[in-house]
């Protein structure tokens, strides 16, 4: 297996490594800034301060680094404080000089019946802090001491990789979660319908000779929806809400792709993907259980994969998970490999164990 470079499982050539962001970020023609407000100094000048350049800026550090994700996009601190109301505390690690050489984002959720986190990113798979190896150690020391300050029951950092130097004084790291994702043969579709097992292959087939079509565009977001409240209702979990995924869609133009699965006119199976670098990943995905014969949420997965081995992508990521999971044993029947998540978290107050973690759909919470 290659190092983890895009996210996914590759050769190490999709991006400058941690040494080179700095360069990336020195040659960009940004205007250098000098330590703000808050700003946390080193003796050479170095120091972590709330990010105060341009989106342009951040955006650009982030698609040089080697462990970024599309959670990592500064459109998201938008989408976070239009939907939700939630604060938005975004770090930036700076040289002497104001050169960014690491970058964080955090989001402050505060809710009387669950207490109050700091989390990159909530309700995505990942986050947790970017850069030099030096910008890592002081964007988690700089987290943990806003978590101390403001009282935070939990900091999360939602890392896709392990981060360099495991952080210690208090911080564990959480092997709950992991993702699961499916590297395409070389070949195109065929090679890769190929690839599949006969039982699954079978169950895409069924869903097509039954007349089950699928679509994608901007106009599914309304059909998504539809089915992905359906089902989270039927699981008894509050759904997440619809302006949601209309400021995604909104925010993320070229990248989110919303998908579904139609019986007649009916949606009855719907995803929502996002496309980074050479992947493309499942994060929200749902089928009507009345049309659960049919196996459209079959069809829907190869409709995905479909799309993204015709554009040139070489991975299909099928989102998060937990281990042993019914979720996690539909996922690995398409092939796919398991790759652990690295979700560090720290309990400033040291609450014990059940602060060590947020929410999740199992605890019968909200899910982030």
């Amino acid at each position: 297996m290659g190092d983890v470079c895009c996210g996914a499982r590759c050769d190490g050539g999709c991006g400058p490594g941690r040494s080179e962001v700095s360069t990336a970020a020195r040659t960009s023609g940004e205007t250098e800034s000098r330590p703000g407000p808050g700003a946390t100094p080193g003796d050479d000048g170095y120091h972590v301060e709330p990010f105060s350049g341009t989106p342009a800026e951040w955006d650009r550090f982030v698609e040089a680094a080697s462990n970024a994700t599309h959670c990592h996009r500064y459109a998201w601190r938008g989408v976070m404080e239009r939907v939700f109301g939630h604060e938005c505390v975004y770090l930036a690690a700076r040289t002497g000089a104001g050169v960014l050489d690491g970058v964080l984002p955090l989001v402050r959720v505060k809710s009387r019946l669950f207490g109050h986190y700091l989390v990159s990113m909530p309700f995505l798979n990942y986050g947790g802090p970017l850069g030099s190896d030096r910008a890592i150690v002081a964007l988690v020391a700089a987290a943990a001491d806003r978590a101390r300050r403001d009282g935070v029951s939990l900091v999360e950092l939602r890392s896709r990789a392990p981060l360099p130097q495991p952080p210690s004084d208090g911080w564990t790291a959480s092997m709950r979660k992991i993702t699961v994702v499916l590297r395409f043969p070389p070949g195109g579709e065929p090679a890769l319908w190929k690839s599949l097992d006969g039982k699954v292959r079978s169950q895409v087939r069924r869903p097509q000779k039954e007349g089950v079509t699928v679509r994608f565009g901007a106009d599914q977001v309304a059909p998504f929806f539809s089915v992905f409240a359906h089902h989270m209702r039927d699981l008894g979990t509050p759904t997440q809400p619809y302006r949601l995924f209309e400021a995604i869609a909104a925010a993320f133009p070229e990248d989110v792709w919303f998908g579904c699965a139609y019986v007649g006119d009916q949606p009855v199976a719907a995803g929502c993907g996002f496309r980074w670098r050479s992947e493309v990943e499942m994060t929200w995905a749902s089928a009507l259980g009345e049309h659960k014969r049919l196996a459209p949420n079959m069809l829907l997965y190869w409709a995905f994969m479909q799309r993204a081995s015709a554009e040139g992508l070489t991975h299909f990521n099928f989102g998060r998970c937990t281990p042993e999971s019914g979720t996690h044993r539909f996922k690995r029947q398409w092939g796919a490999e398991d790759e652990q998540l690295w979700w560090y978290g720290l309990a400033p107050g040291g609450a014990g164990r059940a602060a060590a973690s947020t929410p999740s759909p199992h605890d019968s919470a909200y899910a982030w």
